[in-house]
């Protein structure tokens, strides 16, 4: 009998004692109770977004996002107009002239309404060497663009139409983007109009060597791309980049394809870069591009051990421009740039990327790397010309006419090659001066017969004439040459 009484206790404690057990398990890891559903609604100025965050990762609702951006993302079909050559044998040997019908090639692409009264930014690339420009909105108006003005160097151009209370986008900050953070791609891609595509960004600072830069004025290119796996198709170039608040934050440029068709990556260009080239050509039709004055590379391995270099980041200063930014203010060969402003530089692309930020005459901290210490040194940038002044549109048009970039003459520089006044011919690029045979190294010393005090005499006395102009000068060996050309 107490055997019977000790084994039905037995059975009883065990019993309780895997209730309990039971109840455990299923209070720590069945209960659903304990998975945390958050519906975080976020007012803003323009709507509400909605996010569900499930234990560590989150979903995002991009219903908002996409509804500000296609209405704010415009279809663009352009038309460009080539007369077809005939070859001059054919002619000859048929006795007589044939005039070929004019070929007519058919572009599209995409574009961004800027703001309400039809500022458009889309791709240089787009719109290139075309005659004519038609923009068709969300609501399927079309109007026919004027074109305001481009930047080979950024592939950026801006377009204008005759509407207002149109729908907008405002501008993000892409020096605020991480790696991982959810984009959307809005675009035209195959002529499918308002399609919208979700992906993350990949990485920053994306140097794909694409762009050629501008051959009329030697501006070299800035490519600081964003990259995406968000989808991106023929079509979507110039189209919008935004983040989950429907702020544009890059312009839709390319893609890495052996196919001629999307295949995993896309590429934007920041939005920093794009409001501030936006603003330049709205204001002066040109690009105030700002330089540092610098020849830069970036630190591998063999640098970091030639130097001693505990990391690989930042920027090495291989030389300074004679009478540039950076050698004026101190800066020297062998530093080591590590930031702009407060913006860390990991390599070339992201510097090039901030500074492209800045006209000429600003004024910025760069912190540098010498002697195993960090400095911070204040920098006034300068224009392509090596001057602090903004650069005006006449002035632009007379660059981009003769294709050269001129240099002004020190006191030591005149009294070595025993004249008073004149200026240096630095670099030629594609334009009258190359024409006529001017190569860099000439020295100008008088045009019309009129001496040639500075660069900003020189573009001014040439702004001012209609009709043929003869320009004076010598090379450094001291053989004179006299040039003519018609404007």
């Amino acid at each position: 009998m107490k055997n019977s009484v000790k084994q039905f206790s037995s059975m009883l404690f065990i019993a309780l004692l895997s209730g309990i057990f039971s109840v455990f398990i299923y209070q720590k890891l069945v209960n659903p109770s304990t998975i945390t559903v958050v519906e975080n609604k976020t007012p803003t100025n323009q709507g509400v977004l909605t996010n569900l965050n499930i234990k560590d990762g989150s979903l995002t609702n991009f219903e908002y996002a996409a509804e500000v951006s296609t209405n704010a993302v415009v279809h663009i079909k352009t038309e460009s107009v080539y007369q077809q050559q005939v070859d001059p044998l054919f002619e000859f040997f048929y006795g007589r002239s044939f005039k070929q019908n004019p070929q007519v090639v058919q572009g599209a692409g995409s574009g961004v309404i800027l703001s309400e009264d039809g500022y458009i930014v889309t791709n240089n690339h787009v719109i290139d060497r075309t005659s004519t420009i038609n923009v068709t909105l969300n609501n399927k108006k079309t109007y026919q663009a004027e074109l305001i003005g481009t930047d080979p160097s950024t592939d950026l151009a801006l377009l204008k139409i005759n509407a207002n209370g149109l729908p907008s986008v405002s501008f993000g900050n892409s020096n605020e983007l991480n790696v991982g953070q959810w984009v959307l791609a809005v675009g035209n891609p195959f002529n499918l109009t308002s399609t919208v595509t979700a992906g993350i960004i990949s990485a920053k600072a994306r140097n794909i060597n694409i762009l050629s830069g501008n051959n009329s004025n030697g501006l070299p290119p800035i490519e600081s791309f964003i990259q995406t796996d968000a989808a991106v198709n023929p079509g979507n170039s110039g189209g919008a980049l935004v983040n989950a608040n429907g702020e544009l934050i890059g312009i839709n440029t390319a893609i890495q394809s052996n196919t001629g068709s999307y295949t995993g990556y896309s590429f934007a260009i920041p939005s920093n870069i794009v409001q501030k080239v936006v603003n330049d050509l709205k204001e002066f039709g040109t690009v105030q591009r700002a330089f540092i004055g610098v020849s830069i590379q970036n630190i591998d391995e063999n640098v970091a051990k030639e130097l001693n270099l505990k990391d690989l980041t930042g920027v090495y200063v291989n030389s300074v421009t004679k009478n540039g930014s950076a050698a004026k203010s101190g800066i020297k060969s062998g530093d080591i740039i590590k930031k702009v402003g407060n913006k860390k530089v990991t390599d070339v692309p992201e510097l090039q990327e901030q500074i492209s930020q800045f006209r000429p005459g600003d004024k910025v901290n760069i912190t540098i790397y010498r002697d195993e210490k960090e400095m911070e040194i204040p920098v006034t940038l300068k224009n392509l010309n090596g001057e602090e002044d903004l650069i005006s549109y006449e002035e632009n048009k007379i660059h981009r006419l003769l294709g050269a970039r001129l240099g002004d003459l020190d006191s030591k520089e005149k009294k070595e090659l025993n004249i008073e006044n004149g200026i240096k011919v630095e670099e030629v690029f594609a334009g009258k001066l190359r024409s006529v045979g001017i190569r860099e190294g000439f020295i100008i010393t008088k045009i019309n017969q009129t001496p040639v005090k500075n660069v900003k005499d020189f573009t001014n006395t040439i702004s001012s004439l209609k009709g043929g102009v003869l320009i004076e000068g010598f090379y450094e060996n001291g053989k004179r040459e006299f040039y003519g050309f018609g404007v």
